[in-house]
């Protein structure tokens, strides 16, 4: 697909997304709300994750260091798929392309698609879940919180979500495939 294709499917896709873009966004403009948010946003640039791997390392013994293990080869695998993605597909953020959009906290990065931020939280909670199904319960509301912050603070459109969770799942998926317990 040419450079040219892709920039004008952003652009339909763009202005589909704006409205609930909008909506969602209205959030911002509450500071306890915004606050939330933007502390789960943090927790996903790698803090929780680096947490997690650490207690997981440190008190999980033989299959919590095999864990950890998966969790940083998926995470970098991860980080350079969308690294690549993000350079090649170039969708510029709701909050740049959008003037009615507030940008909640600054990104990490310059593009939209997909969330790298949503695709870390889906692949590490699927593979901490694999190794113990109550780390579930404690993850998954992280994982729908800094999957929501995205969003809300401007920073993704829906879509940006949805293709970094499926991302995500995919490598969690494939992980847990190829290199079994």
């Amino acid at each position: 697909m040419s450079a040219t294709a892709v920039t004008r499917l952003w652009q339909r896709m763009d202005r589909a997304e704006r409205s609930l873009c909008l909506r969602i966004n209205r959030g911002c403009h509450r500071d306890a709300v915004r606050g939330f948010f933007v502390v789960a946003s943090r927790l996903g640039d790698g803090y929780a994750w680096y947490v997690l791997i650490a207690v997981l390392a440190f008190t999980g013994g033989e299959a919590g260091t095999l864990l950890t293990l998966k969790m940083a080869v998926t995470g970098a695998v991860g980080a350079a798929l969308y690294k690549l993605l993000k350079r090649w597909l170039v969708r510029e953020r709701p909050c740049v392309s959008h003037a009615g959009i507030l940008m909640g906290t600054a990104p990490l990065d310059r593009y939209s698609f997909p969330s790298g931020h949503t695709m870390h939280a889906v692949s590490f909670t699927m593979l901490a879940a694999s190794h113990d199904l109550t780390l579930a319960l404690l993850l998954l509301p992280l994982t729908l919180a800094i999957a929501a912050s995205r969003v809300l603070l401007g920073l993704h459109y829906p879509t940006d979500v949805v293709a970094g969770a499926l991302i995500g799942a995919a490598l969690a998926a494939a992980t847990l495939e190829f290199w079994p317990t």
